[in-house]
């Protein structure tokens, strides 16, 4: 499936700044880029940075003080792959590969070693890829989705005490709960189809059964139509745009995503197994 994605970012530069832009869909064996433009002003040059290990990529420029636009859009090539639920197992802690073993680990965001005895509980009598729908399940029932409810400081733990967040919120709590149960999980960014109102989306992926699986909490958009962005351990690792050594002021952002082609965007949105992720 083809998708047209893109976003333009609108900004005021007060003082000179260090600035990484990351808005380009990342390149992986399941993900790949027929064509793509960048358009910033003359004096901010970017330099483009790549992550070989999950295909993430990023526009490193240094900005000089006034009105900034960038424009960005790109032709993608997008193949999800979708495998029967209930056939996708945990992977036992003693088989996951060496570079899966760190989205085990607690993090900034994911509190993990705080919330076993809960995540034992509430979540104990199920396995595989059904847990982990069921964690998604559980977010979406408990948890309200309320704009303007957390800060960059909230946390997963935080999140559960309000009951309250945005989709980076859901993507931590349902990352913590995975970790708590021995399952890896990392957040992703995404171009999101049928996300109402546009902007960029974040879920997490689970890892079972020798692969990352996507879920979305908040069941907002259709896990086939996520173009991946970026990948990490929370959202510390995958903001779009971050500024160092000077003062940066937010003016306006689109975001937008289009298939080539007309597709299903009503479908169940919490039980399909899908994966656009590296192996």
């Amino acid at each position: 499936m083809r998708y047209e994605v893109g976003c333009s970012l609108s900004y005021i530069v007060e003082q000179p700044s260090i600035a990484v832009f990351n808005i380009r869909p990342a390149v992986t064996p399941q993900q790949w880029i027929e064509h793509e433009s960048l358009e910033l002003p003359i004096s901010a040059a970017a330099q483009l940075l790549s992550d070989p290990t999950n295909g993430t990529r990023w526009d490193r420029t240094i900005l000089q003080p006034g009105p900034l636009r960038i424009a960005y859009r790109a032709s993608v090539n997008l193949w999800p792959q979708e495998h029967d639920p209930a056939l996708v197992r945990e992977t036992p802690l003693q088989e996951l590969p060496v570079d899966v073993l760190p989205y085990l680990l607690p993090s900034r965001y994911c509190e993990a070693d705080r919330l076993a005895t809960f995540a034992r509980k509430t979540f104990g009598a199920f396995t595989g890829h059904t847990r982990v729908t069921a964690i998604a399940n559980w977010i979406y029932d408990h948890i309200v989705y309320q704009s303007g409810t957390s800060t960059t400081h909230t946390t997963a733990v935080d999140t559960l005490a309000d009951r309250q967040g945005v989709c980076r919120d859901f993507a931590h709590v349902g990352i913590t709960f995975c970790r708590s149960l021995g399952i890896p999980a990392r957040f992703v960014s995404v171009y999101a189809l049928g996300l109402e109102p546009p902007d960029f989306h974040a879920v997490f992926e689970a890892y079972l059964d020798g692969q990352w699986y996507l879920f979305d909490p908040t069941r907002k958009a259709d896990l086939a139509g996520f173009v991946r962005v970026a990948t990490g351990r929370d959202a510390a690792d995958a903001a779009f745009a971050t500024f160092w050594n000077g003062r940066v002021v937010p003016e306006d952002m689109s975001v937008w995503i289009r298939p080539t082609k007309e597709v299903d965007t009503d479908r169940p949105r919490t039980v399909e197994a899908v994966t656009i992720g590296i192996v």
